[in-house]
């Protein structure tokens, strides 16, 4: 099991974040792109970022901005989304050695990547060596209109427009990504609405494309992603750990709190990210539950 932290607003510098991941001794930072230190035009800034981590051995997985929205009816700002996404893409190319390096799972005893039929265990899947360098995202619910008996989701309405966005979409990212190791997870956060359903099972015909299961928000929400999910458990390649509180009693759910503060049977959840090879971000929102969360797992283990 591979687990590693979000980047931290208390860490207002990379190297902040990159000091704790090492000082809890955990294996991977997930770059999150609604920082602006982690703009696109930073990221870019390869040298420096492989520097830093390849001297304090770990590597990268990125959380693309959560305001990325590929099927803007405006197609000026859906293009800028996506110019992102092509940048994003290329700059994760220059990190994946990191990764090699500092992130494979399977590996013989000399230290080299296990090729198929030299033990790779039957749940990592055929052909798979290695977890792929993730670039998490979310789906953009879009706006909606207020009448006065209901709320009327745009993207609902106008579901052939927003579909040709999404086919637009998946095209372009297998063109970008090419034969790297990357894959695009698609992360649950407060209820998939039927029409990201559609997209989301469209992008899911492509091995770019892949699910990230945050058990948090699941839990939040009052768990009404889990039967989509485990319909798609085949495709779930990341995992966001926190410790959450359902919706109960007039009181608005509750996630991102320390491992065991919550109501989630989180040896269950992690099992399941075991036995899919996934990675964990233990993705609390300070560096108190950070390191109370990372306690549990030692306890756990």
């Amino acid at each position: 099991m591979q687990f590693g932290m979000p980047t931290l607003i208390e860490n207002r510098t990379l190297e902040d974040n990159i000091r704790l991941c090492r000082k809890l001794g955990l294996q991977f930072l997930e770059l999150n792109m609604n920082f602006p230190e982690y703009q696109i035009h930073e990221l870019e800034s390869i040298d420096r970022f492989y520097q830093a981590a390849d001297e304090a051995g770990l590597y990268y997985t990125i959380h693309l901005d959560e305001n990325c929205n590929i099927a803007d009816f405006n197609m000026l700002v859906a293009d800028a989304y996506l110019e992102t996404i092509r940048r994003t893409i290329e700059a994760a190319k220059r990190l994946i050695p990191l990764r090699d390096k500092y992130g494979y799972p399977l590996r013989d005893g000399q230290g080299k990547p296990l090729q198929d039929g030299q033990g790779i265990p039957s749940w990592a899947g055929q052909g798979v060596e290695s977890q792929p360098l993730v670039l998490n995202m979310h789906m953009h619910h879009g706006i909606y209109i207020t009448l006065p008996d209901r709320k009327v989701q745009m993207y609902d309405r106008d579901f052939d427009t927003y579909m040709e966005s999404f086919t637009r979409f998946r095209s372009l990212c297998e063109e970008w990504i090419g034969d790297s190791d990357i894959i695009i997870t698609i992360e649950n956060t407060d209820g998939f609405r039927s029409y990201e359903k559609n997209a989301i099972e469209y992008l899911l015909g492509s091995d770019k494309f892949g699910l990230t299961w945050d058990i948090g928000h699941s839990k939040a929400a009052g768990e009404m992603d889990v039967p989509f999910i485990m319909e798609h458990s085949g495709r779930l390649r990341h995992f966001h750990i926190h410790d959450g509180i359902a919706e109960s009693s007039g009181q608005e759910g509750r996630n991102h709190l320390a491992l065991g503060d919550g109501e989630i049977n989180i040896q269950e959840k992690l099992s399941i990210a075991e036995e899919r090879n996934a990675r964990c971000v233990l993705e609390t929102k300070t560096i108190t539950a950070l390191e109370k969360s990372v306690e549990y797992l030692k306890e756990l283990y």
